[in-house]
């Protein structure tokens, strides 16, 4: 007798579960490093957006300064000029003098008309000085103006300078925090697959290898004649039996997950593609599928487990496993599915 239990136990070795576990992990892990990638990169445009509305703005700013700044030049230039050409009179004008005082120094020429035209003559040369003097203090002036321009441009361009800056320490502290979320993440991925797979070992363990009970991907599928009345939605005595072997172990598996580890069980509905019979209480295979979740979910919380670690979903017909249109695809397609996942 021990002879043919040992050769039983050799024969029922399945490697296929282990083989969907790791499968599952690695597409996990990959899901998980593209949602770091989207995060990361939503997180950059974000950053380098507000980075670039500010150096845009300064680089206005800057522009505006320079076009003031060349308007300085040219008005400072124009006075420039004026003042050569009031320098160059009042050289003139000074030589025209000098030669009229000679000439009444020498009395060639001591008329009234001369005195007059030498007064003249001076009165012209002192509207000229000041003149001069104003087209000095406004040069002056222009000087002041474009040096107060240059720093403000220098400063803006300190400003820039240093926003660049730290748009590159923004960019080098986004790619260190995406580095650091993956491995995060990826940590605790791995810690939850640790425990889904503790979870279907001891599964597999309580419910004694019934070959009508299946591991698909990374769930634990149940057809929907071991727990309920062909058309009900209600768990039976079986059923119910069933599902406190799950409880117990989901029970067991949940005190061991740490905390931080925001983990739930999803039971899904699922039906075949047979319409159901009018007259009934359930309308149709949508209103079946999720009452027969809700309706398992409803007993786990009746043997202890917290409802947020619960999840009812409802799919009808609408994901089969088999699409054959047979009675024995139907019957596979007929399920509850136990899916231990992060919320």
């Amino acid at each position: 007798m021990a002879s043919v239990r040992s050769r039983y136990r050799e024969r029922s070795v399945n490697y296929w579960p282990g083989f969907v576990d790791a499968l599952a992990t690695l597409l996990l892990a990959i899901m998980f490093l593209l949602s770091v990638f989207v995060l990361a990169q939503f997180l950059l445009s974000q950053e380098i957006s507000g980075k670039d509305e500010v150096l845009n703005r300064l680089n206005s700013q800057i522009n505006e300064l320079t076009s003031l700044l060349a308007l300085e030049q040219a008005n400072k230039q124009d006075l420039e000029d004026s003042i050569a050409t009031l320098e160059s009179s009042l050289s003139s004008t000074e030589s025209e003098r000098s030669r009229l005082e000679t000439l009444l120094s020498e009395g060639n020429n001591n008329t009234a008309e001369t005195e007059a035209k030498i007064g003249a003559m001076s009165t012209q040369l002192d509207e000229e000085k000041q003149l001069s003097k104003r087209a000095l203090s406004q040069v002056e002036l222009l000087n002041q103006q474009i040096s107060a321009l240059r720093r403000q441009i220098a400063s803006l361009e300190d400003a820039l300078d240093a926003s660049e800056n730290q748009d590159r320490e923004s960019q080098t502290k986004i790619a260190d925090l995406g580095k650091r979320l993956n491995v995060a993440l990826a940590q605790r991925v791995q810690e939850l697959n640790r425990y889904r797979s503790d979870f279907f070992g001891r599964l597999r363990e309580i419910l004694g290898g019934r070959s009508d009970i299946r591991i698909v991907g990374d769930r634990f599928v149940f057809p929907s004649e071991v727990l309920f009345t062909s058309g009900a939605a209600e768990l039976n005595a079986g059923g119910q039996a069933e599902m406190l072997k799950v409880a117990q172990a989901l029970i067991q598996i949940g005190s061991e997950i740490p905390d931080d580890i925001n983990w739930v069980l999803r039971v899904d509905g699922h039906t075949d593609n047979v319409p159901l019979s009018g007259g009934g209480r359930i309308r149709d295979n949508w209103e079946l599928s999720s009452s027969r979740a809700t309706s398992v979910v409803r007993f786990f919380i009746s043997q202890g487990i917290p409802a947020n670690r619960l999840v009812a979903a409802g799919f009808g017909e609408f994901q089969p496993l088999e699409n054959e249109d047979t009675d024995e695809a139907r019957s596979k397609n007929r399920r509850i599915e136990l899916k231990l996942t992060e919320r």
